[in-house]
């Protein structure tokens, strides 16, 4: 089932992997697997990204982040497909991916000899961009009439878990989300306060403001890795965190109603 009304689809960039995604979540829905060991793999698979490029391979490195990104997506459509939504599913996965955005920056750094503070400003920039499309995404998402209701437009309160997860869990994973969140979160809210009472997010604004959700992300190193531009990754990160104010300006502006 989708996230989002079929009248409010858009074209998501960030996206690329849906149909793999839905493949793969088929495969796994005739076995025992649960969508927790789909999130672990998509972990190993960023794992594995960052040892090729330590090695030097960086094409191949370069696959493995699309595989990861793929099996970003294929947790929750396993969910969906088993109809077992979880908090802490949707928590885990949002922690392992600010795991592994630190570990694969923290990666290419090292191999390129950049100084750390650049690492840190990239790892900033590639957060803020996340949380700018996360943010008006779920908006649009709690407006919809899509099946997805784990994710909350505002994380303040512990969920209570959903039927098959154990609230220690939740509570666990909700605490360990919001210390790594809450920073990115707030910033982001206090430039756009006012977004969740926005009645317009046009298809063409979100596929523009996809190109900041992590899938795309993703791509832009792994393209850089496989033509051999390690180099411009971090600094291209920092710059195009530039645009965050555009998006944010065309939301209050034009679509404020």
């Amino acid at each position: 089932m989708s996230k989002l009304s079929a009248e409010e689809k858009f074209i998501d960039l960030s996206d690329y992997g849906r149909t793999f995604a839905v493949k793969i979540a088929q495969i796994f829905s005739k076995t025992t697997a649960t969508p927790v060991h789909v999130t672990l793999l998509f972990g190993i698979s960023g794992l594995i990204a960052c040892l090729l490029i330590i090695q030097g391979y960086y094409t191949a490195a370069g696959l493995f982040l699309i595989l990861k990104s793929v099996l970003d997506a294929a947790d929750g459509e396993l969910a969906r497909v088993k109809r077992t939504p979880s908090y802490t599913g949707r928590y885990l996965d949002s922690v392992f991916d600010i795991i592994l955005n630190f570990i694969i920056l923290l990666t290419i750094q090292q191999v390129t000899g950049q100084p750390l503070w650049m690492m840190f400003l990239a790892f900033a920039s590639i957060q803020l961009q996340g949380t700018l499309y996360n943010y008006y995404y779920v908006i649009l998402r709690q407006k919809s009439s899509g099946a997805d209701k784990t994710s909350r437009i505002f994380e303040t309160e512990t969920p209570t878990a959903l039927p098959g997860e154990k609230q220690w869990s939740v509570t666990l994973l909700f605490k360990t989300y919001l210390f790594f969140y809450t920073l990115f979160d707030r910033i982001i809210y206090r430039l756009d306060r006012q977004a969740s009472e926005s009645k317009r997010f046009p298809k063409w604004f979100m596929s523009l403001l996809s190109l900041y959700g992590l899938g795309f992300q993703l791509l832009i190193i792994a393209v850089l890795l496989s033509l051999g531009l390690i180099h411009l990754i971090l600094p291209f990160f920092i710059w195009y965190s530039a645009a965050i104010v555009i998006f944010i300006g065309i939301r209050k502006i034009f679509l404020n109603e």
